[in-house]
């Protein structure tokens, strides 16, 4: 392998790997390299809003169930309230709220209501940063899912399944499509296959059934000499992260072939919580490594209906989100919920755990986004959603507090949360202002 520099990034190159290193102090990397990330993350089909939602604004104090997973983690996010898209309502289109709300959730239009391939929705937040500082990056941005790929074909009420499993939109009729494997997201992010050499390369490799990092030791112990010993952790950590991710990874591969359920997507991993806890595992190198400043995670699509048999629940989550205000069912809910939570806190504690050059956190430079384009499931309601900004303390953000925005668009959000990353945009989807008090 050989070690090149790109820009301000150092990448070790060769058979069909690239690996970007993180940010390092010996190679005279500064401060000032550190970059800021964003990442928006979709849970379907709303939440519980009594156990989501926290009764009192300004400070977080004692959380509410749902969010209790967050509770060690209470100074490195905010609660936003007040936030609607009503461009997620049927606006004389009638049925459709589930494709609608995922298709608004960061475009803030309106869905063409079509089947066909005449989509039209708009261009999504994450995909205006993406065109301004994706180019600095070995990926633009990185788009997951857990969900099985659809791009076509009919799906809510006559919207097409394109709006119902992306979130990410290039153009008004070109959706970013999510991966869901994760030894694909992992190529992309440590192979490197950008050439028919490079590629042939990737088969060697593969051939040969050897790990990444195999083929980066030698030139890695070679640079270790040249970093200071904080910095020689720091390299150990990020390839003991790399290897340790691959091998879950593999071995995931190995158990869904054993263990397979009807509501688990194709392919891998066995369990939907590791199929999670592995792509969150992917964002956190993805930025480590300055592979990607933007990502976006649809959790599952909005309308999803799997069930939840390891905590409790076989009834399928879009079938109980209509709950009619039956006790039961509310309870059951609420633990889905609370599952998901617990998801997004150890990506949190993930992000805690990565050092900067100058001893931060990773977290302190990211905006996480975390939310839903349904507040109350049963309803489908569009306004007031839940929505949750983790990170963001070297760039000042209000964090641990409790804000009710009083009935904005959702998209004035956007426009700060741009700001923040120093894209300059002048509207997205139904925006009417920025919303600077983030």
């Amino acid at each position: 392998m050989q070690l090149t520099k790109v820009s301000r990034r150092f990448i070790l190159r060769g058979l069909g790997v690239s690996l970007v290193l993180p940010t390092m102090e010996s190679f005279g990397q500064q401060v000032s390299d550190i970059p800021v990330r964003m990442g928006f993350t979709y849970i379907p089909n709303g939440v519980i809003m009594d156990e989501w939602r926290p009764q009192e604004t300004g400070r977080l104090r004692n959380l509410p169930n749902s969010l209790k997973p967050l509770q060690k983690h209470t100074d490195d996010f905010q609660v936003l309230s007040g936030l609607d898209h009503t461009k997620a309502y049927a606006n004389g289109d009638g049925g459709g709220d589930h494709a609608r709300a995922n298709a608004t959730f960061l475009t803030g239009c309106q869905a063409k209501k079509t089947a066909g391939k005449d989509i039209k929705i708009g261009v999504s937040v994450d995909q205006i940063a993406a065109d301004i500082i994706g180019e600095k990056t070995k990926l633009s941005s990185l788009e997951l899912s857990c969900d099985g790929v659809r791009r076509s074909g009919k799906c809510d009420s006559g919207y097409s399944c394109a709006y119902q499993y992306n979130l990410s939109w290039k153009t008004e009729s070109m959706p970013m499509i999510p991966e869901s494997n994760p030894k694909l997201v992992f190529e992309r992010l440590f192979g490197n296959a950008s050439s028919r050499v490079d590629r042939v390369n990737q088969l060697k490799r593969k051939a040969i059934n050897k790990s990444i990092l195999d083929f980066a030791l030698h030139d890695a112990k070679s640079l270790k000499n040249r970093l200071g010993r904080l910095d020689q952790e720091k390299l150990d950590e990020y390839f003991t992260s790399v290897r340790e991710l691959e091998k879950r990874i593999d071995r995931e591969e190995k158990l869904s072939k054993e263990f397979s359920y009807q509501e688990m997507p194709d392919g891998i991993p066995g369990t939907y919580k590791e199929h999670l806890r592995i792509m969150f595992d992917m964002m956190a190198l993805a930025y480590q490594s300055d592979s990607t400043r933007i990502s976006s995670f649809l959790l599952a699509h909005d309308g999803s209906n799997r069930s939840f048999r390891d905590i409790g629940v076989p009834e399928g989550h879009h079938s109980l989100s209509h709950h009619r205000n039956d006790p039961e069912k509310i309870k059951k809910l609420a633990k889905i919920d609370h599952f998901y939570t617990e998801q997004f806190a150890y990506f949190m504690e993930k992000l805690s755990s990565i050092r900067e050059v100058d001893g931060s956190r990773l977290i302190d430079h990211c905006m996480i986004v975390l939310g839903s384009g349904i507040s109350d499931g049963n309803r489908h309601g569009h306004s007031n959603l839940p929505v949750l900004l983790a990170g963001g303390k070297s760039l000042g953000l209000s964090i641990g507090r409790h804000m009710n925005f009083g009935n904005v668009p959702m998209t004035n959000f956007y426009l700060g949360v741009l700001e923040k990353v120093g894209v300059d945009a002048l509207q997205v989807g139904d925006s009417t202002g920025i919303l600077r008090d983030i």
